[in-house]
């Protein structure tokens, strides 16, 4: 576990390392890179996650459990804000029921932390928690890049959760028609890095009018780009840093 400069969270905890590229979201995730030079540091854990193709890191599919990582929230005795996964996916397919169980045990026993959850494979996450408790500190949600995802929303309103919230991040494309209803938290961010693909205020503007029109708290991360830290994260001159109810 590690502390993180990711704004709507405090810190990051890995328990599953590795994860498959599987759809326009994916191209640039900083977590390839990461897992690549992780790796190239001698990292057992990243040990051939990831392979270079066409200059640049992408997952090869492989996927390490840490049973090693569980521990670790149960040390942290400051309560938190903790997502969960931030280098891999809890509910990929080939990560175990069994496992995925296990998470939420600790995440049960550690109840002063507050756990996000965050998945592209909403379906996955519906039917497996369906067999696990409602935690009261547990956040699910499910990213969405543009308007051809979408239906992730949809899985995700079948999970049974006291938060259930949505990643616009990166944000690619018009999400014009997203209903919101039951999404407590929505979080919009531009691409950064390298390769960064540009983010249309539009866009970010189509958001807020949803998540007005739902009650979504609305959370602005970044605009993005090459150097993220000079674009900042002012949409129309204001900081939006809203969460939903805290427990």
């Amino acid at each position: 576990m590690a502390e993180t400069s990711i704004e709507w969270t405090d810190a990051t905890w890995n328990p599953v390392a590795g994860c498959t590229v599987l759809s326009p979201g994916c191209t640039n995730c900083y977590a390839m890179r990461m897992a690549a030079r992780l790796d190239a540091m001698g990292v057992e854990k990243y040990k051939g996650l990831t392979r270079k193709t066409g200059g640049r890191a992408k997952w090869t599919g492989k996927i390490r459990l840490d049973r090693a990582a569980l521990a670790m929230p149960r040390g942290w005795r400051r309560p938190r804000r903790i997502f969960v996964n931030s280098m891999s996916d809890l509910f990929h397919e080939k990560v175990p029921a069994e496992f995925v169980a296990e998470v939420w045990s600790v995440m049960r026993d550690t109840p002063h932390h507050t756990f996000q959850v965050l998945t592209k494979r909403p379906d996955r996450m519906a039917s497996v928690t369906a067999a696990l408790p409602k935690l009261p500190n547990v956040w699910l949600g499910t990213s969405v890049e543009n308007s051809d995802h979408l239906g992730r929303i949809d899985e995700l309103r079948k999970v049974d959760a006291v938060v259930r919230f949505v990643s616009f991040e990166p944000l690619l494309g018009s999400v014009a028609t997203a209903n919101l209803d039951c999404i407590h938290w929505a979080i919009v961010g531009g691409e950064s890095g390298p390769r960064a693909r540009p983010m249309l205020e539009d866009w970010v503007s189509e958001i807020e009018v949803a998540c007005r029109r739902a009650g979504t708290a609305f959370f602005f991360k970044q605009w993005g780009g090459v150097r993220k830290k000079a674009t900042g994260r002012t949409y129309r001159d204001q900081t939006f840093d809203e969460m939903p109810l805290l427990r």
